[in-house]
């Protein structure tokens, strides 16, 4: 559920009997969970071998509780400042093409998260997933950390950022066994679970983008490959077109929506962890990558 309106329907949610027992069960199991330090002011806890916040730990319980995903349902899933707003930019893009034009299409007014409704879940229906490079996904969340740290509270360091990631303390962390359990799926169920890495989608974003509607099921035609409609999506959902756009530049913050549209666009970019880690730092993340990855045919190379 999106953040920007998910306080008005918890407190609906709160009211009805048959959720309930969930939050009882939420509100006994929270004191009992280790914690750690997070990266802005909130404490992390480990909930099911992964560090979450207690509002995803909440939202967790609540979809194992109550959510029936249906056969036609598509979860888009990544780990965070994994190229979340790009992936849903494609997958609505994708599915929506003849619904739309694109000189007018609803991503030149809303933001994707808007479009595609967030959920933090682990269910049995189709999921189009993406991964990228851990060093990259380090500095991406230490900036965007920083961009949620309240005025007159220090920036995290990026030594400290480095040492919680290093040691799985992440949201939805550790994040190599949250790739791992999403590769394997996609070797178990290929027909249910689409892996693809950050890297591939910006070195080949037709191809991908091909890959994608392939695996939705609703493949691109000779018509519509002789009307450039792939390259029309990919354009529409590059960064550099999405950040231009008005509603993606508004850095306007509430209680309801904590986090600005603004936040979501820094570089968009392949490889920018070299003007960040130190030659150890990205040595050590090397290592535990090839530790975790090993023999299980994963590799971001």
């Amino acid at each position: 559920m999106e953040n920007s309106n998910f306080f008005a329907i918890e407190k609906e949610l709160k009211l009805d009997e048959g959720y309930q027992k969930t939050y009882k069960n939420v509100d006994e199991l929270l004191p009992t969970l280790p914690r750690s330090k997070g990266w802005w002011l909130d404490q992390l806890l480990q909930y099911q071998g992964f560090w979450l916040s207690t509002y995803g730990i909440r939202g967790s319980m609540l979809i194992d509780d109550h959510f029936n995903p249906r056969p036609t349902d598509l979860i888009v899933a990544t780990s965070p400042k994994c190229g979340t707003t790009w992936l849903r930019a494609l997958v609505f893009s994708i599915i929506n093409r003849n619904s739309f034009d694109f000189s007018d299409h609803p991503l030149r007014k809303a933001n994707p998260r808007d479009l595609v409704h967030f959920l933090e879940a682990h269910i049995p229906c189709r999921f189009v997933y993406i991964c990228r490079d851990p060093k990259d996904v380090l500095v991406s969340k230490w900036h965007f950390a920083n961009k949620l740290r309240p005025k007159g509270v220090p920036p995290l360091s990026l030594e400290e950022a480095f040492d919680l990631f290093s040691k799985g303390v992440s949201h939805y962390g550790p994040f190599w066994d949250h790739v791992l359990g999403y590769w394997k799926a996609s070797l178990e169920s290929p027909k249910k679970v689409l892996c693809l890495k950050y890297e591939d989608v910006k070195k080949e974003p037709l191809g991908c983008v091909r890959k994608v509607a392939n695996f939705l099921g609703v493949p691109f035609t000779p018509e519509e490959e002789n009307k450039e409609i792939v390259e029309e999506i990919v354009k529409l959902c590059s960064f550099e077109h999405m950040s231009s756009q008005d509603v993606n530049k508004s850095d306007t913050r509430s209680q309801e929506k904590p986090i600005s549209n603004s936040d979501f666009f820094r570089k968009g970019e392949a490889g920018d962890w070299v003007n960040h880690l130190s030659p150890q730092m990205s040595e050590i993340l090397d290592q535990i990558t090839e530790q975790k990855f090993q023999g299980t045919g994963f590799s971001f190379h």
